[in-house]
Formats: C-alpha cells, structure tokens, sequence
C-alpha cells in the first residue's frame, strides 16, 4: 500500500467529487426505490384490503385483545378501525427504521381525539424466519420485538374463499414481496396509503393515518393490481448497479487495452487466415461487446444460481443482520485498500480457468470469439474484488425475497452490463485512439473516486445499523 497518496491533490479532489456524488446517487437510489415501489403495483380503483388470518405473539395487554382465545388475527374482525399493516422482518435492516418511525408517533396518533381507534399490526413476512425468532430481541439492540401488534404470515394467510376454503399467499396478495412495505387501511377496510420504508414520503404517510382517524380519506382510497409491478424497483436497482460493477477499478483499467488489442486483429485478418490460425472472419466491434457481454451474464447467472439455493439458509440462520455488518467493514478496507494501490484478487481462481481455456496467436488455433466470451466472465470476475461489497448485499437482498426477485433484479444487472460492454466496445472502434486516451486517462480518477465512495457507503451502513431512523 503506498499511503503517500493522501499527499497528493488528485486525491482529494476524488474525495470532493465522491461526496457530491455520494450524495446524489444515495439519495437517487432512495428515491428511485421509494417512487417504484410505492406508486407502482396499485391501482386508482378503491379495494377493500384481503382479508388474511395469522398467528401472533399473544402477548397479554398487546396482541391478547385483538385475537381469540388461541392467539389468532382475522382482519375482517377489526373493521370500524383504522390499520396500519407493517410488512416486517426481524433481519430486514430498513424495517427497523419503519419500527422506529411508527413507535415514535404511535402514542402521538393514539392520544388524538378522533373518531376511529387506531391498530398498528406488525406482519412477519419472511416466513422462513423462526417465529421464535421473531419475538426474541437483540443484545445489542439492533432489533426488538414491535411495542405494537405482531404475528406472523404464511402462503395461506389470506381467506380467498370462505365457503370454498381457498387460501392465498399474505405477501403476494399485499404486493410485499420486498419489505419493508407498510400499508394504512381506513375505518371501512379500504386501502388509502403505502409506504417503503425509504423516509422520503413519511409526511404523506402520516398525513394519511390522520385523515383515517378523523373519517377524512374517501379521497385516498386505491387499489392494489394482481401483476408484482413493484420488481420494477429491483430492476432499476439492478441497472444502478450495473454502471458500479462496469466501472468498476479493479476491472476496467485493462478494457481500452484489450478492446484495443482485439481490433487491431481486424487489420491482419488475412494475415492470420493464411497462418491458418482462424477461419472467417475476425468478430466486428459490437460482436465482441455482445460475446463478452454474454460471459458476464454467465457470472451473474453462477451467482443467482447460488442466491436462489442459499436464500432460505440466509433467512433462516438469523445471520443477515451481522452480515451486513462484516459487509459495511469491508466496503471501508476494500475502499482504503484499494486508495492505497491494493487489490484483494478475490476472484483470482476464476482467471487461472479463463487462462487455462483461452488461446493466443501463438496457438495452432486462434479462438478469438471464444476468448471473447471468455474475458467477458473474467471481466465480471475481476470486477468483484472492488465490487463484492455492493453486489453481495444485492445478490442476499434478493434472495431472501419471493416470487421473482432474483431473475428481476439480476436481468437489471446483466441488461445494463451488456449495453455497456457494447455502447463502449462500439465507441472505441469509431473514435478510436482519442477514445482510448480518455479511457486510460480516466481510470485513475475512477479507481479514487470508487474508493472515497465505497469507504463513504461503509460508514453510512454501521450508521444506519446502530440507528435506522437514520434512513429517514
């Protein structure tokens, strides 16, 4: 490591870009996840919420009042009261922070004098979780069971069908397959409001419970479509990533080169045919972006494939919350590290096979196509040693979520890798060695500026760990 780099200008001129665009995109991330998953997957026609059943924790004095003699919910039960359903987990780091907004106003909104009493009901929704798990607190005080209502749902929660005995999954029926999602359901049972969790739109939400409470909100009235258009948030969250993961400073120092190198071969195609060295011709410039695109989307598929058999092992070991927190430590080594002129070669296993398998002109035969593809999962491979602290947290994200989550938020990834890799395989042919110069010129600005950021985005997860009202 050569810790002389604090000395030099450039340095902190990467430190003052990186907090502008730390900033930004922290708050743009919030609000593009906020926006897509509140105003998407609802509809204008007013819904009566589904009626579900659950089990609770029957704790006497809280859930004791509001279920039978067994400790069972049914919704239908409380109409004529104002609900607020709080989608939750005892590992989801962001419901913590919905914990903690509803507790603070909690004894606000009940000590108004209005006309409808008021039922916060807190909705275990990672089902996998132990309920056991659920109603014990941690040490350290990351979590505690909710001072309000609290049970757990399941895939047959909601009562589709009295008469037929038809049952439906809780979260799918409520759109609340990602979490946390809280909902405000008036005195008649109708939705009226619904919040993520971001801390961005809070004021609309408590406006909204207020005018519940006084009988006000036939206006808010919505309801809630049948299709999960909220994966729109994951995507979106996947694409953000993407542009990380492409530029990212352990990977994309050698792209110019590379690109450069590759099309070079163009112009000594014939050369090559003669030596015998490959047959047809030699890939043009998008094809060599789509070839190592596609070796990219092969990593991340190697990756999903993973998340989806690990997810319900994450959820049910009860260690998400610890690590997100070795992941925030490591966003703060691998930023300085990498500051410093480290490398952490986590993925160096993945470039001995990708050596093993591709060819040089040196070869009998030259398999530019196939070495194409090959980089491709390289690249993406590479890209991990500066990355892993953002793409892990995303790839376990998504795998403790139902329905479609992983392939949703891994087609986000993989689609804004692939236009990448193309647009600036692409660019380099047309402008080439202008466009090269700014490419190799650039890298040591990005390679700072990912190193500020990722020590900033560390630091503000054991923030938010040890307060999450802070994501407010």
């Amino acid at each position: 490591m050569n810790l002389s780099v604090f000395a030099e200008k450039q340095t902190w001129l990467a430190f003052s870009i990186s907090i502008v665009l730390f900033c930004v995109i922290a708050y743009s991330g919030l609000t593009v996840f906020g926006m897509t998953t509140s105003k998407f997957g609802v509809s204008d026609d007013a819904q009566i919420a589904p009626n579900f059943e659950m089990i609770s924790l029957n704790r006497t004095g809280i859930e004791s009042d509001y279920t039978n003699d067994t400790g069972w919910f049914e919704l239908e039960d409380h109409r004529g009261k104002v609900v607020i359903l709080d989608f939750m987990a005892h590992d989801c780091l962001a419901c913590h922070g919905v914990q903690a907004h509803l507790e603070e106003n909690m004894p606000i909104w009940n000590e108004m004098d209005t006309e409808y009493e008021l039922l916060i009901v807190a909705v275990g929704a990672w089902y996998n979780e132990p309920f056991s798990y659920l109603n014990t607190s941690d040490e350290d005080g990351g979590y505690h069971v909710p001072y309000y209502f609290t049970g757990k749902g399941s895939v047959e929660s909601v009562i589709v069908n009295e008469t037929t005995g038809e049952r439906g999954d809780l979260r799918e029926y409520y759109n609340a397959l990602t979490i946390p999602v809280v909902y405000v359901i008036d005195h008649e049972g109708y939705l009226i409001a619904k919040n993520t969790g971001t801390g961005l739109e809070w004021d609309e939400f408590d406006s909204a419970v207020i005018s519940a409470l006084n009988g006000d909100a036939d206006d808010l009235r919505f309801g809630l479509s049948k299709v999960d258009t909220s994966m729109i948030g994951i995507f979106t969250l996947g694409l953000l990533l993407s542009v990380l993961v492409y530029f990212s400073p352990c990977a994309f120092p050698v792209l110019p080169s590379f690109i450069t190198y590759y099309l070079s071969l163009g112009s000594r195609e014939e050369e090559l045919k003669e030596k015998g060295k490959i047959k047809g011709k030699m890939p043009k410039a998008w094809v060599i972006g789509l070839l190592s695109g596609l070796g990219m989307w092969t990593f991340f598929i190697f990756i999903g494939i993973i998340a989806v058999i690990m997810g319900e092992a994450f959820e049910k070991s009860g260690i998400i919350t610890q690590i997100a927190l070795g992941i925030a430590v490591l966003l703060v080594i691998l930023g300085f590290f990498m500051l410093t002129g480290g490398t952490a070669h986590l993925m160096g296993w993945v470039q001995r096979l990708i050596d093993k398998w591709s060819t040089t002109e040196n070869d009998e035969t030259f398999t530019p196509r196939r070495n194409m593809y090959l980089y491709g999962i390289g690249y993406a491979a590479a890209s991990i040693d500066c990355t892993a602290a953002a793409v892990l947290p995303f790839i376990i994200y998504l795998s403790t979520q139902s329905g479609n989550s992983v392939p949703v938020g891994l087609s986000g990834l993989m689609l804004g890798l692939l236009l990448l890799m193309i647009t600036v395989t692409v660019a380099v042919s047309l402008g080439r060695q202008v466009m090269i110069d700014f490419l190799r010129k650039s890298t040591g600005m990005i390679k700072m500026v990912g190193s500020w950021m990722m020590m900033f985005a560390g630091i503000g997860l054991l923030m938010l760990m040890s307060n999450p009202g802070l994501l407010g």
